[in-house]
């Protein structure tokens, strides 16, 4: 079964939908504040030549999606699923990005719960992948149940476990049935 790690999602602030060649300009002007990058291990990514380099590589993962403001369809940043591993039933999120405007705000847990969601009707285990500086990633998604795992040469890993994320997040039947809407439209 070939599964769609590029699906259209919508919630109540987001919109997210494959990452598109023609996306480049709108998310490279809200990747462009340096602030966004300064814990990420690519601190320069801000710099449209590294940056080209991390849009080129989601266009090439098939699992890049951008996100968007549900209402103003501004674009406020981007993330992707990658490294799916059918032996251990697992996929990795990351590779995100928002614009401080979103920041502190329930953009983040939206996006986080909308990707995660999905995933699990695929998989029964998510990573991710954090830079270990990136203090504010790592609480993020500490504060949505994923557990840590350890450390690699750069990241911190976390899990979060499909009946553990049921379990503690009790999401709601509205929010899975926006899911189950956006995986049939």
């Amino acid at each position: 079964m070939i599964i769609n790690w590029q699906p259209c999602l919508r919630g109540e602030l987001l919109k997210l939908r494959p990452l598109q060649a023609c996306d480049f300009e709108d998310l490279y002007k809200a990747a462009s504040d340096p602030l966004i990058w300064e814990q990420h291990p690519e601190i320069h990514r801000y710099k449209k030549e590294l940056f080209e380099k991390y849009f080129d590589s989601g266009l090439q993962s098939k699992g890049a999606l951008l996100i968007l403001d549900k209402l103003t369809g501004e674009t406020l940043g981007c993330s992707r699923y990658y490294d799916h591993d059918i032996t251990n039933n697992q996929i990795a999120i990351g590779y995100t990005f928002l614009v401080r405007k979103c920041w502190g705000k329930p953009y983040n847990k939206e996006l986080k719960k909308l990707m995660i969601d999905y995933a699990f009707n695929h998989v029964a285990n998510i990573l991710f992948f954090i830079g270990i500086n990136n203090i504010r990633s790592r609480k993020a998604i500490e504060k949505i149940g994923a557990t840590f795992q350890g450390n690699n040469k750069s990241s911190a890993i976390y899990k979060m476990i499909k009946e553990v994320w049921y379990k503690k997040f009790h999401i709601s039947k509205q929010f899975r049935n926006n899911i189950i809407t956006a995986i049939n439209s």
